[in-house]
Order: C-alpha cells, then structure tokens, then sequence
C-alpha cells in the first residue's frame, strides 16, 4: 500500500522542515523525486539523504514567485504525477501593523507561488492522464491566528484555491487537497525561538507545545505520512478535501 513507484513527484520547499520529510518518504516509497528550492544549497541536505539510501531525487533552483522561472524548471522534469506546494514564508503582524511589502511578499510566496506550480504543472498532469496536487494550507485558514494576518489571508487562500482546482479538473482525474498543520517542530521554529526568546528559549519551547491540546507539536514525519496518503492510489476517491494535522487544536482549544 501507499506506494509511488516510478511516479514523478515535485514538491517545493523540499530541502527543509515538512519538505524535507515529504521529499524522503515519497522517494523511499519509490517515487522519483524533484525538488525545488531557492537556491541548491537549500536541498543539498535532503538530495545526500535521499541518494545515500537508494531514492531517486533531483533538485532545481527556482524562485516560485517567477511563473517564467517555474514554466522552465516543470519543462525539465518533462512529466509529473504528484505536486506538493509546500513553500511558504511566515510572517508576524496585524492588519495594521503589516506594511505592504511584507504583505505583498507573503502573498507572491504563499498564493501566486503556488497558483505559479498548479499552472505549471497541469499540462504534464493532463498528459499522464491525472494526478495528485497537495497544497501546504494552515490551521490558520481555519480559525485564523493572532498576529498573523498576512499568513492567515494567504492560508485561507490556498485552501479556496484547493476547492477551486478540485473542481475544475474533475473530468481530468486531477485530485486537489490541502493539508492544515497546526505547530510542526521543525528547525524554523528552534530558529524562531532562539532568534526572539533567547533567554526563555526552554519555556517558550513547551508553551508553544502546549498550544496544541494533544500537548506537544507535531512531526514533519506525521506531516509526510498525510502527504503520502493523499497522493497515492489509496486516496484515489477524495478530492477538494482539507486534512487539518493540528493535535486538537481546531476542535478541541476552549
């Protein structure tokens, strides 16, 4: 079950975090993988991995934001089965304390980025006679999340964009889904800690666990096994669907 032999899967922002852990699971169950990154750099890490243990992975630069840029890379793979939108930037503010730039930056990332790949891509899951698109949303697109009102607008985006695609492409066996994360322990969220709470960094760690009622954060591991449900043969019967992923925390915090 839940294999992906030989299906050529793209997922952005593969070289950390939920990337990193989606990139490694696919290729060990047999998918070629192609990530995309910003820079080389960035995926070098999960491309060593990945060839160490026997996987199939390739890695391209390319800004999301740049449609041009994203056309080029999706016409040297040549084919894709499976897209994961996983990059994303974050952002803290509210409404009225987010300048524009910010607010622009977070949307050309998180919204255009992503619409950028799905353009890019359906012409090649057209010509493999349908496919998996996975799109990273957010708990924040359910419920909205204090002091982040860009990130929020664009989560909350993406899911509409995943109902939007489901529906579209019905006929052309083109599923759609998102995946809502509430906090995933990754090397970000150390980084964010350590950056702004560098004297608090133990106590801060375990209240931001706690903020999930399961009490603890999530793992970009678990966050790859949903990925891996979703674009397998398995999930053929589900489209337009998001998979909150968040320890209770839309349903269960009171």
């Amino acid at each position: 079950m839940f294999r992906l032999d030989r299906k050529n899967a793209v997922i952005t922002g593969g070289g950390s975090g939920i990337g990193k852990a989606i990139a490694i699971l696919f290729a060990q169950q047999g998918a070629i993988v192609h990530i995309i990154e910003q820079s080389l750099d960035h995926a070098k890490e999960a491309v060593n991995y990945i060839e160490a243990n026997g996987g199939h992975v390739k890695a391209y630069a390319c800004d999301v934001r740049l449609q041009e840029q994203v056309k080029h890379i999706f016409n040297q793979i040549g084919s894709c089965d499976i897209l994961v939108n996983n990059a994303g930037i974050a952002h803290i503010g509210k409404a009225d304390t987010t300048e524009v730039d910010d607010f622009d930056q977070v949307m050309a990332v998180n919204v255009k980025g992503v619409y950028n790949c799905i353009y890019a891509a359906i012409p090649y899951l057209r010509k493999a006679g349908g496919g998996s698109i996975i799109n990273m949303a957010s708990i924040a697109a359910w419920v909205g999340l204090a002091d982040r009102f860009a990130y929020s607008t664009a989560k909350g985006a993406v899911m509409a964009m995943t109902l939007s695609v489901a529906k579209d492409y019905l006929s052309e066996h083109i599923r759609c889904n998102s995946i809502s994360p509430a906090r995933i322990h990754t090397p970000f969220v150390d980084g964010f800690i350590q950056k702004n709470y560098p004297d608090q960094q133990v106590e801060i760690f375990e209240k931001l666990s706690k903020s999930q009622p399961i009490g603890r954060m999530g793992k970009p591991e678990e966050v790859a096994s949903l990925a891996l449900f979703l674009a397998s043969e398995e999930s053929a019967f589900i489209t337009g669907t998001d998979y909150p992923i968040d320890g209770g925390f839309i349903k269960l915090n009171s």
